[in-house]
């Protein structure tokens, strides 16, 4: 298979461009010797799709299976077997022993070219910092705003481990659709730049910060920055849990380098799935899809909580779940009364759910409430008895205390009317005759 640079195509039987560069011969676009000739169509795919020209892939020797040029000497290159080995379980590179791989592999060139070990390890130390713990002038690994290894671009060798550390990085990022991130840091390859201090520099600057926002306020609120592979994880379970409930696009749309700022409060809050569902699921089941008073109830006894708002106040992670749980709870007992022709008040509904009172028992209990209580009432009136009232019957309805002393009156003032009917009532057989267990 050959490639066509002026159509950009591979194609099979087709010689090799005039621009590739044979074993040996020094590429002008990098000054460096080419050291193979592997070539990864696929690999050389994926650099073509990130900016890459294809002259300027040829130029350079093509890319091998590793995702390096082919002009990168050796000791600038991890195999397949040393890349797995640096690759993180969170998706991410070990800088650090990406470093001391590379750092190794250089000593080993100056040592077979005929340079003592200690010397060759003193020279490499001097310019990067032994294995990336410090240097007499090098920056180290992960160190930040430090001095940088050397003065000028450097050797051959540190070049092509400079634009090694870029490569690896940026290939990762484009995993991610975020390669533009990485983009900005190539200036650093003729920098005198320790390479495993590239992914530092990355983490500072702006365009990264603003992607990866929510971690500077998990950071700040005592909790550990998460990875990009994490990050950006987290955003696509968000994301799945949001669609499959319906939750219009307005709370998930992707901006510039698919931030999604909806999300990094909850990132920020650390928020799980699984909570994000349970939210969700609280907000749309027991009160957006419920009967139309539990809203009504909600909005009166917590006046801050818009109808329009409900699922932005659910999702907000400042709002403990337990106590948004606890408002619905006391809406849906509320809603119960408000159901039956009954008043209801925030702090009753409050307390009848500290009692246990759930949304099913309301239910049941204001409607047996609801039956009896006005003629309760008048009959209260009528014999000049303690007004039986609604928070009597629900002494009695939902076991509260004072229960017996409510029943009581209710028995009694029944007693006086059938009493003056010759043993007729007008609610004996009505729901004010019958005894608890959900009814009257």
């Amino acid at each position: 298979m050959g490639y066509d640079p002026t159509t950009g195509m591979y194609t099979p039987d087709k010689p090799k461009g005039p621009t590739q560069r044979a074993v040996g011969e020094i590429a002008p676009e990098s000054g460096l010797a080419v050291t193979g000739t592997e070539r990864n169509f696929a690999k050389e795919e994926e650099a073509r799709k990130i900016g890459y020209s294809a002259e300027y892939i040829l130029s350079r020797g093509g890319i091998n299976a590793q995702g390096y040029f082919n002009d990168t000497p050796l000791s600038g290159q991890l195999t397949a077997a040393e890349q797995k080995q640096v690759r993180l379980p969170n998706g991410n590179t070990d800088t650090a022993a990406m470093a001391k791989i590379l750092q190794q592999k250089q000593i080993a060139k100056l040592v077979s070219e005929g340079m003592s070990e200690s010397d060759a390890t003193a020279r490499v130390s001097k310019e990067y910092g032994q294995y990336g713990i410090g240097g007499s002038s090098g920056s180290g690994v992960g160190g930040a705003g430090g001095a940088s290894g050397s003065a000028g671009a450097g050797t051959p060798e540190q070049i092509a481990a400079r634009q090694s550390a870029f490569d690896l990085l940026k290939l990762q990022f484009d995993e991610y659709g975020l390669g533009a991130l990485v983009e900005p840091l190539r200036g650093l390859i003729q920098e005198g730049v320790s390479p495993s201090e590239f992914a530092v520099r990355l983490r500072q600057t702006d365009p990264y910060k603003k992607r990866f926002a929510a971690n500077a306020a998990r950071i700040s609120s005592g909790l550990r920055a998460l990875s990009e592979a994490e990050y950006i994880r987290l955003e696509d379970d968000y994301q799945n849990v949001m669609r499959n409930y319906g939750l219009p696009a307005s709370y998930y749309t992707k901006g510039e380098m698919g931030r999604q700022e909806g999300f990094e409060k909850l990132i920020a809050g650390d928020v799980s799935m699984t909570e994000l569902e349970d939210r969700i699921m609280t907000a749309q089941n027991r009160v957006i899809n419920a009967a139309p008073e539990v809203m009504t109830a909600l909005k009166q006894f917590y006046p801050d909580i818009k109808n329009s708002e409900i699922l932005a106040y659910t999702l907000d992670p400042t709002q403990g779940l337990a106590d948004i749980k606890k408002k619905v709870l006391a809406a849906e007992i509320g809603g119960a009364a408000i159901g039956a022709g009954l008043g209801a008040a925030a702090t009753r509904a409050e307390e009848l759910a500290r009692y246990g009172v759930t949304a099913e028992s309301a239910r049941q209990g204001y409607d047996a409430i609801g039956g009896g209580l006005e003629r309760g009432r008048q009959l209260s009136s009528i014999y000049q008895q303690p007004d039986y009232n609604q928070a009597v019957a629900e002494q009695e309805i939902f076991n509260l205390p004072g229960q017996t002393q409510a029943g009581e009156k209710r028995k009694k003032i029944i007693g006086l009317e059938k009493a003056t009917f010759g043993g007729q009532t007008g609610v004996s057989s009505g729901a004010l005759s019958q005894n608890r267990a959900g009814s009257y």
